[in-house]
């Protein structure tokens, strides 16, 4: 399988002009996970390269940073296999609709457009140039139920972009059209720098979230065939946790972390000698393997297409096909104990991770920025009131058809998110 191909990792010039940038994220920034992680990296990047940048998102807890606009607590809900944190209420949309009236951004960055929430509100209200990122894979149920507006919401859209193969494939199966592929990207120097957490024997880290699909279950289990020496961070919960913890209660080499702070996320994958991805399904794109090669960190992970993406067998990391206990068992000895192959995988990986760099990856959106809002021709002569009060008829649609339809299903309509980290 080709990978995702990513430019160089060199730091993008200052800007020739500031932008006043909205970043929505449907999913709650209080909230660790993938597509989370990638608008608060690149809302830092575009702020450190001179943009005005802020970030509206559902937040339960303090806003992570003091350029997030919380708009309410989050309502988890299912999502093919996960928990997506999402905020498809009205107090939600109420509050979008505010933060975008007081803010006068210059364009809107969607995070999964059309999921029910703060970046399905801000399409419908359409008052700005929008690019959309999908980061998705699997199958969505509001796409589904949502067809024939989310058709019209299209011509709202001014550039599609998605993360992955997969992603384009849950994308273009419900808005056929035009995409441009862009790799999530990682602050590398951020890990590459990073004070390894100390540990005195060999270690494998996890951290994701306890649900079936990430396969830490699997990952357990074949810590029995390892020496009594190795050690097994699990960081981070989930729905499987109590079940987990139970059931390997009698080992002692298994340290529960419970959820942990970016920070230190990023210290134990610096200090642990192996970063294990066990995940069975549900992966588009690999972006915590790219993190663990950015800290120097040897990866064995499932061979999943997602993780394909960005790992190739045997040269950057080690795969093992899905739910293999055996197999995993292996690879980890390997990666624990082979000194000269966890060099080489080391090496691999960091110049593999060079070439996902979030400075690039913010360079090339601020390009897709410039782009549409100098091709903008939906605003640039209508009467900011009049867009106002189009926008919220089509928002009252929205809720109308919301009670009606996806109501009593309302634990079933997130699209499944693209990595919970």
């Amino acid at each position: 399988m080709d990978r995702t191909e990513a430019p160089g990792g060199a730091a993008a010039p200052a800007p020739l002009r500031s932008l006043r940038i909205g970043l929505v994220c449907a999913y709650s920034v209080g909230v660790p996970g993938g597509v989370q992680g990638q608008v608060l990296g690149l809302a830092r990047v575009l702020r450190r390269m001179g943009h005005e940048v802020r970030v509206l998102a559902p937040c339960d807890g303090p806003p992570p940073a003091t350029y997030v606009t919380p708009l309410g607590n989050s309502i988890p809900t299912a999502a093919n296999g996960s928990i997506a944190p999402i905020a498809p209420d009205p107090s939600c949309a109420l509050r979008t609709i505010r933060a975008l009236r007081d803010e006068s951004f210059d364009v809107l960055h969607l995070h999964e457009p059309l999921a029910p929430g703060p970046t399905m509100t801000s399409l419908f209200l359409d008052i700005a140039p929008v690019v959309a990122t999908f980061h998705a894979a699997g199958d969505s149920a509001p796409y589904r139920i949502f067809t024939p507006i989310v058709r019209s919401l299209a011509s709202h859209i001014d550039a599609r972009v998605v993360v992955s193969k997969d992603a384009l494939a849950l994308a273009s199966r419900y808005l056929p059209g035009e995409y441009e592929t862009l790799f999530n990207g990682v602050e590398v120097e951020r890990y590459r720098t990073a004070e390894p957490f100390k540990t005195d024997a060999p270690t494998i880290f996890f951290c994701g979230r306890h649900e079936e699909r990430k396969g830490l279950g699997v990952l357990l289990d074949a810590m029995a065939a390892l020496p009594p020496e190795v050690r097994c961070w699990v960081a981070s919960e989930g729905p499987e946790t109590p079940l987990l913890r139970a059931r390997y209660a009698g080992d002692p080499r298994i340290e529960w972390l419970g959820r942990i702070s970016d920070d230190e996320k990023i210290a134990r994958l610096k200090g642990a000698t192996v970063f294990c991805a066990p995940s069975l399904h549900g992966e588009s794109f690999g972006v915590v393997l790219i993190e663990a090669m950015a800290a120097g960190t040897p990866v064995v992970a499932s061979s999943l297409p997602g993780y394909q993406n960005v790992a190739t067998a045997d040269v950057d990391a080690l795969l093992v096909a899905p739910n293999d206990v055996a197999g995993l068992s292996t690879a980890l000895y390997t990666a624990l104990f082979d000194r000269p192959l966890g060099e080489r995988l080391r090496v691999a990986g960091e110049h593999r991770a060079a070439q996902f760099s979030m400075e690039s990856l913010a360079a090339q959106y601020v390009r897709i920025y410039e782009r549409v809002i100098d091709s903008d021709w939906r605003h640039q002569h209508r009467a900011g009131e009049r867009l106002w009060r189009r926008g919220l008829r089509r928002l009252n649609l929205l809720f109308t058809l919301a009670r009606a339809r996806i109501g009593p299903a309302l634990g079933h309509t997130a699209a499944q998110p693209e990595e919970d980290s």
